[in-house]
């Protein structure tokens, strides 16, 4: 994943500074800034199950995907994602993506709001808040599965449920 060198500074200082506060007051700072200056609204996951014909799209990796995945969520990747995967979802369809907590889903938000595509919404805490909120996961044959990629290590420290997967 390319991530320029501030960003990964500023969230090792944020994710270090943010350690002294309880779990879900750091976990909201550092959402918070992640989505600082995006253009793409956020749903969160009260908010997500209760809407109708979402499409889910999953930003993240394929190794990351593999290992597990909001149910009916569809693959579309980061680094090499592609408007060519999507093109033949209506852009007026309600879409939601999601990536590990949001910051790779609303930069391909972004690119899906300036390709036409509305309504387009970002998973608040993307993946993480949905399984920390006790929410099923499922591997790629569709069945049930605790496994959750976690990124990395020190992103994982957000994920408080969940067999935690870095590979």
């Amino acid at each position: 994943m390319k991530i320029n060198l501030l960003f990964l500074v500023s969230t090792f200082v944020l994710v270090n500074s943010a350690m002294a506060q309880p779990a879900s007051s750091a976990y909201k700072t550092l959402l918070s800034t992640l989505y600082g200056n995006s253009t793409v609204p956020t749903v969160t996951v009260v908010e997500l199950k209760k809407m109708k014909n979402v499409v889910l799209l999953d930003t993240r990796e394929k190794k990351e995907f593999d290992v597990s995945h909001l149910p009916n969520a569809r693959w579309v990747g980061y680094d090499d994602f592609t408007l060519d995967r999507i093109k033949d979802i209506p852009k007026t369809a309600n879409i939601v993506t999601y990536c590990s907590v949001g910051y790779r889903s609303d930069k391909i938000g972004d690119k899906l709001k300036a390709a036409g595509y509305c309504p387009v919404h970002n998973l608040y805490g993307s993946l993480f808040e949905w399984v920390n909120q006790g929410n099923p996961v499922v591997d790629n044959a569709g069945k049930p599965t605790n496994r959750v990629h976690a990124f990395s290590r020190p992103w994982g420290i957000w994920l408080k449920r969940g067999e935690k997967v870095y590979e």
